[in-house]
């Protein structure tokens, strides 16, 4: 996999993890800790993003 290849793969989970971090938000009674949990991996994804962008 190049490494075009795998950036690109990681800011197509970011945008699912928005999707579903967006979709907990706008629950009646959104799950804290499931939201919590999504902020932190798409943190996670957008810093390895960064780290293969700018080597």
């Amino acid at each position: 996999m190049s490494l075009e290849d795998r950036v690109k793969m990681l800011q197509g989970k970011k945008e699912d993890l928005e999707k579903i971090l967006e979709n907990e938000e706008n629950r009646p009674l959104p799950d804290n800790i499931s939201i919590h949990d999504l902020k932190r991996q798409k943190l996670a994804i957008k810093d390895e993003i960064e780290r293969l962008s700018h080597p």
